[in-house]
């Protein structure tokens, strides 16, 4: 179900199989003129792919096709279906054609997983940019953002671990377990001791074969992808690692029921044993010449052994997004211009029962990207009607802008106030809300927390969220120890070997220079992950500059008559602040809008703004919905 405001495509998760997706659809929409037939994100890929080459009387220009909308409401389908239809549109036959096609399934295996309202979603953002050389694509780029390396080693109520790694347990045969030291899934505490139904089982094999098939089809070798499941089985088998005090000094000791996880971690890292158990009890520093050992807490030991899986998992992400770009680079020469298309799917907003500092990352994404619309949409549109003295009445609008200066401003944004508190060795989260507490005091958007639980609350433009401040300073901080990262560098398996020595070189065709892989930049000790997430997210915007822009708005409805997956129930949020509408239609037009009976709403891209009740738009999405 789907209706176009203006050049924006509004469109509603039906949670069940419909027919409105499927090749021959598709075929439709790139045969005939997209204005000819119903709105569908497949008219959206028609008209970048189009737009990009220049028909229908436009100049060939960039295309930037952006995906909003709350978790769970389609995105990440949204985006296999725009691959889909514009490789249909280059006639979809070519190798690199259907390598790129693979692309989507292999990183949902690997970033996505189960969230309490979302069986798969992506616990990182990616824009992927499709490079064209007239009609036929020479080439693919793959961008990621901010990965939820956290879950590696926590996961809350009601939700998994990243999809890989049941997929791994259910598709490997005993054989393959035996050669990756995998036991039963239920031993692991990485996923809660918890695998699944029969069933559930069944459709995790099917999809271990599916990433079997794409990482071949993409082009990654038989041993990087031994290497690569060996380091994920060590992961699993650190995690089970437990300490407990030593008697006599005070120090912290592997406990004895987890001597064989500790023994199985190091052969799966290629590491030796005594070096990894070094790793994870003590701290080796040099001062004045002189090595000083720190034995670590028991605390303190239990966050090394965190910070080596999730780093661990992290660069092994990472490899797999710049092997992907390296196989898809487009090889011609760099004198060709080339033109793009390039899709966003960022995570949504989300407001769980317990929001952590991933939360606030990916809300001030959310932030970001309302805050971008507003200016595109808003500011830049009434700007261009005034100049050309068009007749116009001026919309007022949520303007986000104090919001983010709020989490952004420096020196005194709440992410400038937590990389400041970071820094601090004698700082503690309860400091760290304290000092929010005394310098947002005057602030609209910020309340301090109430009761025994240490937490405090943003009004974003989705509405209010209170944020569970405990672990934020750790998790900010992402610490990993010097002789960690020595210990992986000399390990035995190749490709962690590789990960840790960032020397692996590719070549660059269009410098014509040899560049490190990206995560030749993660620094040892301490990182401060708000510098990165401001830097990572300011990225696409400046990628988006020169493009001409499509948007994609995708809603959960919470109509009774809608099918929802067992246990999901639908939310709506208040719809002038969740997703960008435009505002002109009279209410009474809202039913015949989402059935598609609406469509000429403007002559001019976002000339009209919306802005309508939830009640209105639930009663009109209840009378359109028809399954």
């Amino acid at each position: 179900m789907s209706t176009d405001v203006g050049d924006i495509l509004i469109a509603m998760n039906p949670f069940q199989p419909l027919p409105l997706c499927g090749r021959e659809v598709s075929e439709r929409y790139r045969r005939q003129e997209t204005g000819m037939l119903p709105p569908h994100i497949f008219a959206v890929a028609s008209r970048a792919y189009y737009g990009m080459l220049g028909r229908r009387g436009n100049r060939p220009q960039n295309q930037c096709i952006v995906i909003s909308g709350e978790s769970g409401a389609g995105k990440t389908e949204s985006t296999k279906l725009l691959l889909q239809h514009i490789m249909n549109l280059c006639k979809g036959n070519s190798q690199l054609e259907r390598q790129i096609l693979q692309v989507n399934p292999l990183l949902e295996a690997f970033g996505n997983a189960q969230t309490a309202i979302n069986d798969n979603s992506s616990r990182f953002g990616k824009y992927i940019q499709l490079r064209f050389q007239n009609n036929t694509v020479q080439g693919a780029k793959l961008s990621e953002y901010l990965l939820e390396k956290s879950r590696v080693v926590q996961q809350d109520i009601g939700e998994r671990n990243f999809h890989i790694f049941y997929y791994m347990f259910a598709g490997l045969s005993s054989e393959e377990k035996e050669m990756y030291g995998l036991l039963d899934p239920s031993l692991y505490r990485y996923i809660s001791g918890r695998f699944g139904t029969s069933d559930a089982a069944q459709c995790w094999k099917h999809k271990y074969q599916e990433v079997c098939n794409a990482l071949d089809m993409v082009g990654f070798q038989e041993q990087e992808q031994v290497d690569m499941q060996t380091i994920l089985a060590g992961v699993l088998s650190l995690g089970n690692v437990t300490f407990e005090p030593e008697e006599s000094d005070g120090s912290v000791k592997v406990s004895e029921v987890s001597q064989g996880w500790l023994k199985a971690a190091a052969s799966q890292f290629g590491v030796q044993e005594d070096e990894l158990l070094n790793c994870l009890i003590c701290t080796m520093s040099v001062t004045r010449g002189e090595q000083i050992q720190r034995f670590h807490t028991q605390q303190q030991a239990e966050d090394a052994r965190d910070s080596i899986a999730k780093v661990a998992y992290g660069r092994v992400f990472g490899w797999i997004v710049w092997k992907i770009n390296e196989l898809l680079a487009e090889n011609v020469d760099p004198e060709v211009e080339l033109r793009e298309i390039g899709i966003l799917d960022i995570f949504g907003f989300e407001n769980f029962a317990v929001n952590r500092f991933e939360q606030l990352c990916i809300n001030l994404a959310n932030e970001q990207l309302q805050h971008f619309f507003n200016h595109h949409i808003f500011q830049l549109e009434q700007a261009a009607y005034k100049e050309e003295e068009l007749s116009w009445e001026t919309i007022t609008f949520n303007n986000n802008e104090p919001i983010l200066n709020l989490l952004l401003a420096k020196p005194v944004g709440l992410l400038s106030l937590l990389d400041e508190q970071s820094a601090f060795p004698q700082a503690t989260d309860k400091t760290f809300v304290d000092k929010l507490t005394s310098s947002f005091k005057a602030s609209l958007h910020f309340q301090p927390g109430r009761g025994r639980v240490l937490c405090f609350s943003i009004i974003h433009y989705a509405g209010k969220v209170q944020y569970t401040a405990g672990g934020f300073l750790e998790k900010n901080r992402d610490t990993l120890p010097a002789n960690v990262h020595g210990l992986l560098i000399n390990s035995v398996t190749p490709l962690l070997s590789v990960l840790f020595k960032g020397k692996s070189l590719w070549y660059d065709r269009a410098s014509h220079v040899n560049q490190g892989p990206p995560w030749q930049e993660l620094s040892v000790g301490m990182r401060l992950v708000c510098c990165e997430c401001v830097s990572q997210l300011a990225a696409p915007g400046r990628l988006w500059e020169d493009c001409s822009l499509e948007w994609v708005c995708w809603h959960i409805p919470s109509c009774q008559s809608c099918s929802f997956p067992p246990g999901k129930q639908g939310r709506l949020y208040p719809l002038p602040e969740n997703w960008p509408l435009l505002r002109c239609l009279p209410s009474d037009q809202i039913g015949r809008l989402l059935q598609g009976q609406c469509r000429a709403v403007s002559t001019r891209p976002f000339h009209v703004l919306c802005s309508c009740l939830e009640m209105k738009l639930d009663k009109a999405i209840a009378s359109s919905c028809s399954h």
